[in-house]
């Protein structure tokens, strides 16, 4: 398996308040999946910098569709604090939905899972673990076997 590692973003946080929210960008090579490029989240997702996140899942999804890899995000580290948090969520997966695609979710926690799930969001797929996410790929890209291939 290679990893490339990106950048963390900045992190934002108030004295004595929530987590700041970091996101890591690591691209990875999988003989199950293919090429995948995982975005890392830890922290809190609130109001304050719910629509940076929207904004950079947006951006990542986008950018593992021009490089051909499948786009996963990994909130093993993350707490949803609010219902702008989950519509942030909602924001930067529309675009897999609307094309009949879902985003792999890896290993929320259980409020983050309850929260998604209950949202019923259509871009959203949760795994318990990163294993089953990498099977749903596999899965998917032997269904649509084009370099890229959008059955996600």
């Amino acid at each position: 398996m290679s990893m490339e590692k990106g950048q963390l973003s900045r992190a934002r946080g108030r004295p004595g308040g929530p987590a700041p929210l970091l996101l890591q960008t690591v691209h990875e090579h999988r003989s199950e999946a293919g090429a995948v490029c995982v975005l890392k989240a830890r922290g809190t997702v609130d109001a304050t910098n719910a629509m940076e996140f929207s904004e950079t899942l947006a951006e990542h999804i986008a950018q593992a569709d021009r490089a051909g890899e499948h786009a996963v995000l990994d909130m093993t580290d993350v707490y949803l604090a609010c219902a702008a948090a989950v519509r942030a969520v909602d924001r930067a997966t529309g675009v897999l939905a609307f094309s009949g695609r879902a985003l792999p979710v890896v290993q929320p926690r259980p409020h983050v899972r309850e929260a998604l799930r209950g949202a019923g969001l259509p871009g959203v797929r949760v795994h318990a673990t990163m294993a089953s996410a990498l099977s749903t790929l596999e899965a998917r890209r032997r269904a649509d076997p084009r370099p890229g291939g959008t059955a996600w």
